[in-house]
């Protein structure tokens, strides 16, 4: 009896319904056999990708309580980030700051809740890594769309109705170690596949994409630690601090305000090193101002200055450091200059 479609952002009631329970249920099967799977009292809960890329998501009585849900999820295009300048997701110091870690081989870990645009920035980001490099994505559900030429796409299995056959993201990420890739970018991190993910960062395939589940940066480096502790590898808290510490160089939070508006609310550098506690230094952020009488979210972007060795990270590649996060890097490129010479 009830339909919601999300525009702008924000969900909507539809004047419109199905005429009952049944009519809805044959519509589910319908949808769920053309990608060779089924809902019944045995497997109530289906989670499938259809051919077109939508994401379909079943529940169904006795574990829902108020009948037949059905969650369809359709993704646009892929914005560019021009576009994304355009309606206000990030501005362009931002984006020349981002496309210079990328291109610079930092590894990016994109955060924020569901439906902030996870999805949408990591492919963006994507389209920043030169030609020539052997990407491996990995997804649950196959939502990505580089554009490069040489991509594989590797996509997660669920188990079939006599629950074998299952092919998890971790043992897609242990595989791809193996297809010699120069990055790997992960769809989203949410269990075990956290620790193979982050040794594979550490041990040679810098810029390396992931997102992950987290309302902030600090809450991002957590989760990781959480996850990768999910292994049935048992390893100390300290070991997996050190393999973060190591392999995540810059956090992207991203928010979706209460007008519906998703914008880059934070990039954060990784500071710290070994086991010493999570360090984060905020280079960018987005300050807030109160809804104003028109319902919208309106604020401005604030810059601070990168670290050093990020500085100097990005000299050593020939990465131009954006105006807007200069003051640190005159003095570091005098420095590696000196050193140089």
């Amino acid at each position: 009896e009830q339909v919601f479609v999300e525009r702008g952002g924000r969900l909507e009631m539809l004047p419109l319904r199905f005429s009952s329970n049944e009519q809805l249920m044959q519509t589910i099967e319908r949808i769920v056999s053309t990608v060779n799977r089924r809902v019944d009292e045995a497997n109530p809960m289906v989670d499938a990708r259809l051919p077109s890329g939508e994401r379909v998501n079943v529940i169904i009585p006795p574990l829902s309580l108020t009948g037949p849900i059905l969650t369809i999820r359709r993704f646009p295009r892929a914005f560019t980030l021009a576009e994304m300048i355009a309606i206000g997701s990030l501005d362009e110091q931002m984006t020349l700051l981002l496309a210079g870690l990328v291109r610079a081989k930092f590894n990016v870990i994109v955060s924020g809740a569901t439906g902030t645009g996870k999805t949408t920035l990591l492919n963006s980001l994507s389209a920043l890594i030169p030609e020539g490099e052997r990407i491996v994505t990995i997804e649950d559900s196959a939502e990505l769309q580089l554009q490069q030429a040489h991509v594989i796409t590797l996509e997660s299995r669920p188990p079939n109705v006599e629950g074998k056959g299952r092919v998890t993201i971790r043992d897609l990420v242990r595989n791809s170690l193996r297809m010699r890739p120069d990055r790997i970018i992960v769809g989203e991190v949410r269990g075990g596949e956290t620790l193979d993910m982050l040794q594979a960062m550490s041990t040679g395939h810098d810029g390396s994409l992931a997102t992950v589940h987290a309302n902030s940066a600090e809450d991002a480096l957590m989760r990781l630690q959480t996850l990768a502790s999910m292994s049935e590898v048992e390893i100390p808290f300290v070991a997996i601090k050190d393999q973060i510490n190591s392999a995540v160089d810059v956090i992207v939070q991203l928010t979706r305000h209460a007008d519906g508006s998703r914008r880059v609310t934070e990039i954060a550098v990784v500071d710290s090193s070994g086991r010493e506690e999570y360090r984060i230094v905020s280079v960018c952020r987005f300050n807030a101002q109160p809804m104003s009488a028109d319902g919208r979210i309106h604020g401005r972007f604030e810059y601070y200055p990168v670290p050093r060795r990020v500085a100097e990270r990005l000299y050593m590649k020939n990465e131009p450091l954006p105006p807007a996060f200069g003051i640190a890097a005159s003095e570091t490129q005098l420095a590696v200059r000196r050193s140089l010479l």
